[in-house]
């Protein structure tokens, strides 16, 4: 079993429903508004719970260029959004706020969120600056909202980043769980819907085996039988769009594939 929400589940599928640009940032519409951006990321759930993966997670990887403190405007929004969307739920959702830890953590509670995905730990040099998330604040606000049941996944290797630590991948992730509680550790490749490395995956599952890994970035229906060998289970957003392209709406058809390559395994 991997988490409770999940059931009797193994080797589960965490799909991305991308949120259009939020208000603030230089991409999104005022004329759509939020209840455009409401519209837009239903008609990807439908399509992804018609699929058949296991859960949702909402992520704002429109809001391009990323910001590490997440704006008041933007957090409001996004809780506006998750909030109308999740009527349209039938599995387990979570939240991401790119890249504010504390702000996933908020709007995860405010929602209702089986989990929360981000960078919490590590110290990176990103397209943002200097990157040094603080832990120790999300993890005491969950405790504070009464949350605890709500999972934090551990993203230890981020997108976008060069990670100015220099212990082995697989270190860091036993030293995540040890020091900072996580609750899952996700590894990524460099980019948004680039592969991971699969032998640095593999030494993360080796090092935590009594937390659950997830191959965050890049999987596909021709590397995710590879991958679920050793993995919990994938975070997979960019392979289920029209053309493989992350900025691009869902293809139901990709879904249902790739679901069927999974079905066969699992």
């Amino acid at each position: 079993m991997v988490f409770e929400f999940f059931g009797d589940k193994k080797k589960v599928i965490i799909a991305m429903a991308h949120i259009g640009a939020l208000p603030g940032s230089p991409n999104y519409d005022p004329k759509g508004g939020v209840s455009k951006l409401i519209d837009d990321v239903m008609e990807d759930i439908r399509a992804l719970q018609e699929g058949g993966v296991d859960a949702i997670m909402f992520g704002n990887e429109n809001d391009r260029p990323y910001e590490l403190k997440a704006p008041p405007e933007g957090i409001a929004a996004m809780t506006a959004i998750v909030q109308a969307a999740k009527a349209e739920l039938k599995i387990p959702f979570g939240v991401n706020y790119l890249w504010d830890p504390t702000a996933s953590v908020a709007i995860g509670a405010a929602t209702g969120a089986s989990f929360v995905r981000e960078i919490f730990t590590g110290v990176f040099a990103s397209d943002m600056g200097i990157w040094a998330p603080d832990c120790a604040t999300p993890a005491r606000l969950r405790a504070k909202l009464g949350r605890t049941d709500m999972k934090m996944l551990f993203n230890i290797n981020a997108e976008f980043a060069h990670s100015l630590d220099q212990r082995p991948i697989e270190l860091r992730a036993k030293s995540a769980v040890f020091s900072s509680l996580a609750d899952a550790i996700l590894v990524s490749g460099p980019l948004t819907g680039q592969p991971v490395d699969q032998s640095g995956l593999r030494k993360v599952c080796e090092a935590v085996p009594d937390v659950p890994v997830f191959a965050n970035t890049g999987v596909n229906k021709d590397n995710v039988t590879d991958i679920l060998s050793c993995a919990s289970g994938v975070v997979i957003g960019t392979h289920f769009k029209y053309e493989g392209n992350t900025w691009n709406k869902v293809e139901p058809a990709r879904v249902k594939r790739f679901m069927d390559v999974v079905r066969a395994i699992r």
